[in-house]
């Protein structure tokens, strides 16, 4: 299924996505069995949300070795980790607002699982069991705030600096999705999410141990190397095989 967040008629609402047309959802879809409240939408004729209100959004550096390289960094033997803040979370389509104590904003393309139920203490095997589904994430940086060693979390924590979108999947197999970002039309980054240094079972098990993942958590898995800085009026896309095109402007 694809999930979606969406606004039409002063409400906030979940629906299925199918084809060019949304299904409304009584409630979330972290509650099982759907059921349908009997409305249905226009994709073109709704406001999209972010996919999920995330409490936290747990976020993966250096994931993969060209990214680690291009900034001179070793390869890390276990993941690091950083937080980005609910306020952070932006829509597909809705602007992404440069800071005025910024000096270089830069694109991150990034696979996101979403933790589909309250997750404790979960093994590699069950990891699985956990994931309601796959989005795209833009972990947006302020690349001149983020020092090169020590805390990241004033570079990355700004307003909009987490773009999710369009749509959740559960359809795809993150183990090998091709990801990249564009900004203007011109293909900045491409890879593949076979390239990931932390797999995300091992994700969701190292991560689980430490915090407890509630429905609506994100993963944000790292990106790959190619990034380098957008400026206003810019466009950037984000695509990834089977999740669609999350797209913001610079503003």
């Amino acid at each position: 299924m694809k999930y979606i967040r969406f606004e039409a008629d002063g409400r906030k609402l979940y629906g299925i996505l199918e084809g060019n047309s949304v299904r409304a959802i009584k409630g979330e879809p972290f509650q099982k069995p759907l059921s349908f409240t009997g409305e249905e939408y226009g994709y073109n004729d709704i406001k999209l949300l972010p996919p999920v209100p995330f409490s936290k959004a747990v976020c993966i550096g250096l994931n993969y070795r060209d990214h680690a390289e291009e900034f001179g960094l070793p390869i890390p033997e276990t993941p690091v980790v950083f937080l980005k803040p609910s306020t952070s979370a932006a829509a597909h389509s809705e602007n992404i607002i440069y800071p005025p104590i910024c000096h270089r904003l830069d694109y991150e393309a990034e696979l996101a699982v979403v933790i589909g139920k309250k997750a404790k203490n979960v093994k590699e095997e069950d990891a699985a069991d956990y994931i309601l589904g796959y989005t795209i994430a833009n972990d947006v940086t302020a690349r001149d705030l983020q020092p090169k060693n020590g805390q990241w979390t004033i570079a990355k924590g700004f307003d909009t600096f987490m773009p999710l979108g369009p749509y959740i999947s559960d359809e795809v197999d993150p183990s090998s999705l091709m990801i990249a970002s564009r900004v203007n039309g011109e293909t900045k980054q491409m890879s593949n999410t076979s390239n990931l240094i932390f797999k995300i079972p091992f994700l969701v098990s190292y991560l689980s141990s430490v915090m407890t993942l509630l429905p609506g958590d994100i993963i944000s898995t790292g990106t790959p190397g190619g990034i380098s800085g957008m400026n206003k009026g810019d466009i950037v896309e984000i695509e990834i095989e089977g999740l669609g095109v999350l797209r913001n402007t610079i503003a």
